[in-house]
């Protein structure tokens, strides 16, 4: 009998309870694939549709919800004449229930504005007017809704007519319903009001340079912040609450998983008391003893995070065709976040094991006369 053969016939021998410990793992690493994953995804996707749109600053005025606050469009004037700034496209962005869509993002763009410009129609119009009562929906969208060129498409108290739809080459962008800004003012009762400002740079600028503009635009509106689109997210209140409880709920999850683990090595430890002690007598040393409890709680990690993987995997992907959740997030599910989480859940299982591998190591030979 091989050192591995001894180490697997430990976990083997009580299967109902390794199978146990192994679904708590795997339900603390699912947590982690799946939570992570959908903030990062969301980030990414924020990220690249700020980039589809060839955004380099945006302005805003972030609180505690998901969506900014409104402001005074007044800012948009000093906004423009400052010198590297290249174009200014003003918004109002909002997430709200639209018919079957529990949540859905609306975009309300400036008239003329480079945010437009970015939008491969694929089917039907753009709006004609600032004031034509239409909507364009991206691709995710329109098949959310379920509609098509000249449906109507209630928005608040508002019928509205789908005229197009687009690809517009984020996630984000796809998931969005778009219309112009002053239909969408009109709509939520904030005329004369935006809540983001897309900034395009002048191109060649430096970062340095790129600061300095955002300082500007800080120093002439001090009501709102000026960050670079790369950092927009990560400056968002909201945003770090949402990522600070994706990880502390994870964690908590794995330390469930931790505590399984222990509890299933010390049963195992002195379930084996007298086979410890025989191979003890036989010339094993403490030192092997532990590595063989060590070995073992790594394997269950391992294949506990293993599983974890597929679960959560699994999971997104049955969430992310939900209609509440369809067209809002891609999550980003890439081989570092995976192999994270495995090695997350192998730490998990070498932890767990210390302490019952220090018990091992405790037991005499002399245990082996009894019974």
């Amino acid at each position: 009998m091989t050192f591995l053969s001894i180490v697997f016939r430990g976990l083997t021998r009580r299967p109902v309870r390794t199978g146990l410990t192994l679904v708590g793992i795997s339900i603390g690493i699912a947590a982690v694939v799946a939570l992570v994953g959908i903030s990062r995804g969301f980030e990414r996707s924020w990220e690249t549709g700020l980039k589809a749109r060839g955004t380099d600053i945006v302005v805003s005025k972030m609180g505690s919800s998901l969506a900014p606050k409104p402001f005074s469009d007044v800012v948009v004037g000093r906004i423009q004449a400052i010198p590297n700034v290249a174009a200014v496209s003003s918004q109002f962005v909002e997430l709200l229930s639209i018919e079957s869509s529990e949540l859905m993002m609306l975009s309300g763009r400036q008239w003329e504005g480079y945010a437009w410009q970015n939008l491969k129609l694929l089917s039907g119009r753009l709006p004609l007017t600032d004031r034509e009562m239409a909507v364009v929906l991206g691709r995710t969208a329109a098949e959310v809704l379920n509609k098509k060129p000249g449906d109507p498409l209630q928005i608040e108290t508002i019928e509205l007519t789908v005229v197009g739809i687009v690809d517009g080459g984020a996630v984000v962008e796809n998931g969005s319903a778009i219309l112009s800004l002053p239909v969408l003012q009109e709509i939520m009762g904030e005329q004369g009001r935006v809540n983001v400002i897309d900034v395009r740079v002048v191109p060649g600028l430096s970062e340095a340079d790129l600061k300095e503009v955002c300082s500007e635009i800080i120093r002439l509106a001090p009501d709102v912040t000026a960050v670079a689109a790369s950092e927009h997210l990560s400056n968002s209140q909201s945003f770090r609450m949402v990522k600070a409880m994706s990880w502390g709920t994870s964690l908590l999850a794995v330390l469930v998983g931790v505590l399984g683990v222990m509890n299933t090595m010390l049963m195992t430890v002195f379930e084996r008391k007298q086979e410890i002690s025989v191979l003890l007598a036989l010339g094993w040393r403490p030192g092997l003893i532990v590595r063989m409890i060590l070995l073992e709680s790594a394997l269950l990690g391992f294949l506990g995070g293993i599983a974890g993987v597929m679960i959560g995997v699994g999971g997104i992907r049955i969430l992310q065709n939900t209609a509440a959740i369809r067209g809002l997030l891609e999550p980003d599910l890439r081989a570092g976040l995976l192999l994270t989480s495995v090695a997350i859940a192998v730490i998990v299982g070498v932890v767990s094991g210390l302490y019952p591998a220090w018990r091992s190591s405790r037991i005499t030979p002399a245990l082996a006369l009894q019974s």
